[in-house]
């Protein structure tokens, strides 16, 4: 047996010859074997890539860099015959018409107030979207609702005469004038129509609701009047308003026994209020008017996509919770607002808010032309993001509303603490897209006389001055620039807000 197995025993005299090293598969070498040419159709298709890339890409960057003309004080720096060679983008227009194109035809005088407008929003905008930073709740109040009103006395200028009691007591004495209006118009045409009885009795039972409604509101308009010829311009309105307002603030968060702490913020609110106001000297008339006409540029695409932004989602929120309401009157009210808006498209809407909405408002309430294109467009945008709300809502399970009525909490705690924010996590991508494509819209505005930042470009190109075969290009590069670096910014911070809100999906 021994014998057998010494000779059945081999010792390789010699060594194993080498094998081929193993294929990269790390690497940018690794990367072009393994994704780009690893079968015929993907070496087909990086072929016709690297193709269209040279064809694209490189005459781009050869129009906007290698050939462009950087300086000059008219058109013929950027004629081929001056420059010596083919001419690509004329920057130097860029620099002429640059505060046309970011500001429209704001008073050169007052461009300061734009440039404050637009650094306090970027310093109240750029916490919200860090996550590590404290106090979002403090500075969320700050962008949503005391920079609105500091931006617009900024941007439009002028002062206030009245405070909370005057602007209420405006608002009532208005909407009472309407319904008189309306029962005498009711009134007015019994005389020659054929139910004329009929509209008789229907305007007159409404003309008494407006009279009745003259006589509930009779002690707010008197105190407002009082207020107006005592001649101590808003002050005295602001403290009574501060003094009612912090008075309900007290009852409701629980009076002596827990309401002190509301009672301060709300007197913190108002001493701040009081701040700006001096500040601003909004009580002596504050700073210059600048019409709304006169803005333009990029201003105004700001303005309306940032107010379209801000404004459309708690349209929307409450549309998609309307449209889910068991109560027939709401579900049926957001069916119609959600289909209707949505079948019409934002041209007719812009349209409709800039001509038509004035003819259904009462002779002596007139609404600027921007401010009507802001509603119109928070109107429209609201009702997709409905949609896109109602998608979020419906994916998430059943379970987790009856958790929360197992565990005693309310319909209101349950939506906004438990379904809601699932809901929002769900659609942040479709969310995020209506933004993108409401900024882009804003170019529509043009259409009725408003100058976006499209809308200033096209009118510098009338100028005689600057008139060249690549002017046009140079300018729509520009603007395309623009509206890339804002739309690619917002999809990837929604890419980032993804990624930590589902970080308990990652694998």
């Amino acid at each position: 047996m021994s014998d057998l197995a010494a000779s059945s025993s081999f010792v390789r005299q010699d060594l194993v010859a080498e094998r081929p090293a193993p294929v990269t598969t790390t690497g940018f070498v690794g990367f072009v074997r393994t994704r780009l040419l690893n079968s015929p159709t993907n070496i087909l298709l990086t072929i016709l890539g690297l193709l269209l890339v040279w064809y694209t890409v490189v005459p781009t960057i050869k129009f906007l860099l290698v050939d462009a003309v950087w300086s000059g004080k008219d058109r013929t720096a950027c004629l081929a015959e001056n420059a010596g060679h083919p001419v690509g983008a004329c920057w130097p227009f860029i620099q002429a018409k640059s505060t046309q194109l970011f500001y429209g035809f704001y008073p050169e005088a007052e461009l300061w107030r734009v440039n404050l407008t637009f650094a306090l929003g970027a310093v109240l905008l750029l916490p919200l979207l860090i996550p590590k930073l404290p106090a979002k709740g403090l500075n969320a109040g700050l962008f949503f609702f005391a920079f609105p009103v500091v931006a617009f006395f900024l941007l439009h200028g002028g002062g206030i005469t009245g405070f909370g009691v005057s602007w209420v007591a405006g608002l009532l004495q208005l909407f009472a004038d309407s319904i008189s209006g309306v029962g005498e118009v009711l009134v007015g045409l019994s005389k020659s129509s054929a139910a004329g009885p009929l509209l008789w009795a229907i305007g007159s039972i409404i003309g008494l609701v407006g009279t009745l409604l003259h006589w509930v509101i009779f002690p707010l308009t008197w105190l407002r009047d009082q207020m107006q010829a005592a001649g101590q311009g808003p002050w005295l309105d602001f403290l009574i308003t501060a003094v009612i307002v912090s008075a309900i603030l007290f009852v409701l968060g629980g009076g002596a026994r827990t309401g002190s702490r509301p009672l301060i913020a709300g007197l913190a609110t108002f001493a701040a209020m009081a701040a700006v106001i001096k500040l601003m000297g909004l009580d002596h008339g504050g700073l210059p008017i600048v019409d709304t006409r006169l803005w333009g540029g990029l201003l105004v695409t700001l303005v309306i996509a940032i107010t379209g932004i801000v404004a459309s989602l708690p349209i929307g929120v409450a549309l998609a919770l309307g449209r889910r309401s068991t109560i027939p009157l709401i579900r049926i009210f957001s069916i119609i607002y959600i289909e209707f808006w949505r079948g019409v498209p934002l041209i007719t809407v812009l349209f409709f808010a800039t001509y038509m909405l004035p003819l259904f408002l009462p002779g002596n309430f007139t609404v600027d032309g921007l401010v009507r294109a802001l509603i119109g467009v928070s109107l429209f945008t609201g009702a997709y993001q409905a949609e896109n709300l109602r998608g979020g809502l419906a994916a998430v399970p059943r379970g987790q509303g009856e958790a929360a009525s197992a565990l005693g909490l309310s319909w209101w705690k349950t939506t906004s603490l438990i379904v809601l924010p699932q809901a929002l996590r769900h659609v942040i991508p479709a969310i995020v897209n209506s933004f993108i494509s409401l900024f882009k819209d804003t170019s529509l505005v043009s259409i009725v006389a408003l100058f976006d930042l499209l809308g200033s470009l096209r009118a510098s190109f009338a100028d005689p001055v600057w008139t060249t075969p690549s002017t046009a290009f140079t300018g729509f590069a520009f603007t395309g620039i623009i509206y890339f670096s804002f739309c690619f910014g917002m999809s990837r911070y929604s890419l980032f807000g993804e990624r930590r809100l589902n970080a308990h999906r990652r694998n």
